[in-house]
């Protein structure tokens, strides 16, 4: 079974999305004039930017200066927070995702997030995939058999656990944790992963996996990564976005970032001098 056939979990109300809306169908996200405030506190400040589809965006900047506010906003993940609210436009393949009428469960399994630490659930290695597609209404065995299967290779990890599958993921090391809870975001079929810091906690050796990962999910999914990592994001990613108290204040092709930055702030931090 390849990955084509894996079952779209989660489908959207697209009813109202006009063909004005999709002005160019190689972006799966349109940011327009996006602020994101904590009660009065402002914490991203009109942002706008675009995003292509298989690609990889890297989010970079200090600690505290929006990134993953912004990351978290794009599935809502910022509702969960008492006094947050975002003011402007993110068109999730021309739905604009911050409207009252959304289902925020659907959307959440079609932007699947994964976190800095991992977070698997006290289940089977087994169940902590089967656990999310029986969520999403998948029962039969045999099709669950499959869709873990599958979930777990794509996840690069099927070969260290195919036989211990009804193990407790809590007895895998940090890395192979951190790969399976891709492999269970890659479960629900997403068309965008949020990856926050993925693998900022991980040994060299992990990490490596996960980046070899990420570059391979491409081919398949958007991906946007928040890291503190420069050398990861001059390896994996296709565009960076520099965040500074709370501004995008570069957004370009990694290579130019990385090597030609437009602004000056950008190659200080870049280069060290400040963050």
């Amino acid at each position: 079974m390849n990955t084509s056939t894996l079952p779209r979990t989660a489908v959207l109300n697209r009813e109202q999305i006009s063909e004005a809306s999709v002005t160019n169908k190689d972006l799966i996200l349109q940011v327009k004039d996006l602020d994101i405030y904590y009660g009065e506190k402002r914490a991203v400040n009109t942002i706008s930017m675009d995003i292509e589809k298989n690609s990889i965006t890297a989010l970079i900047g200090p600690s505290g200066c929006g990134k993953s506010t912004f990351l978290r906003s794009i599935n809502r993940m910022n509702d969960l927070i008492p006094g947050a609210k975002a003011k402007g436009e993110i068109l999730y393949e021309g739905l604009n995702i911050l409207g009252d009428n959304i289902d925020v469960v659907a959307l959440r399994k079609e932007i699947g997030m994964v976190f800095q630490k991992p977070n698997p659930f006290p289940k089977s290695i087994y169940e902590n995939i089967a656990h999310a597609l029986k969520f999403a209404g998948i029962k039969k065995k045999s099709e669950l058999e499959v869709l873990v299967e599958e979930s777990l290779t794509k996840a690069a990890l099927w070969d260290e656990v195919k036989d211990r599958l009804h193990k407790s993921a809590l007895s895998l090391s940090g890395g192979q944790q951190q790969r399976l809870c891709i492999a269970r975001t890659i479960a629900m079929k997403p068309s965008l992963m949020l990856l926050d810091e993925p693998s900022s906690a991980l040994d060299p050796i992990s990490n490596a996996k996960v980046e070899e990962l990420i570059v391979e999910l491409k081919k398949e999914y958007s991906i946007l990564i928040v890291t503190h990592n420069m050398g990861q994001a001059s390896r994996i990613s296709d565009k960076t976005a520099f965040f500074l108290s709370g501004d995008l204040i570069e957004f370009d092709a990694t290579e130019k970032i990385f090597t030609n930055p437009s602004v000056k702030k950008t190659e200080e931090y870049i280069s060290g001098r400040f963050g």
